[in-house]
């Protein structure tokens, strides 16, 4: 299941049953290098977006044993304290999916375009750029 929407995210949508289900919820955090964040907006080139989480998920299915893969992440503005991204991957042990959780977010943070603009208490924003993306250099 992989799902891109302006809505409210809720775990309860990714957990299917199986003998272990490892889930990864993200969320808004409320500060950022000294600046209150009052909430997050997403972007993404949906096409894109979609089809590089669909590698994801074929990649996963290749390197684990897993049952259930599930990429909800949210766009659009997200307040503070809500939940950005959720990833959940169920298996029959739980090495399997916790691994393949892991490996998800990383590869999802270094190769999907989803980009990021953190809204300050103070009126002002600034897009950020996830320290993982592979087109990212330093300054």
């Amino acid at each position: 299941m992989i799902k891109f929407t302006s809505e409210k995210l809720s775990a309860d949508e990714v957990s299917p049953l199986c003998g272990a289900i490892s889930l990864f919820v993200g969320t808004t955090r409320n500060n950022f290098e000294g600046n209150k964040v009052i909430s997050l907006e997403y972007e993404a080139y949906l096409p894109m977006a979609v089809n590089e989480v669909r590698k994801i998920c074929s990649d996963i299915r290749q390197k684990w044993p897993v049952k259930h893969i599930a990429v909800f992440h949210r766009l659009g503005l997200v307040p503070a304290s809500e939940a950005t991204i959720i990833i959940a991957v169920s298996s029959a042990h739980r090495a399997a999916s916790l691994e393949a959780v892991s490996y998800a977010i990383d590869t999802l943070k270094a190769t999907v375009p989803v980009w990021k603009k953190e809204m300050y208490e103070e009126s002002s924003s600034s897009w950020k750029r996830n320290k993982e993306c592979f087109w990212a250099t330093d300054d």
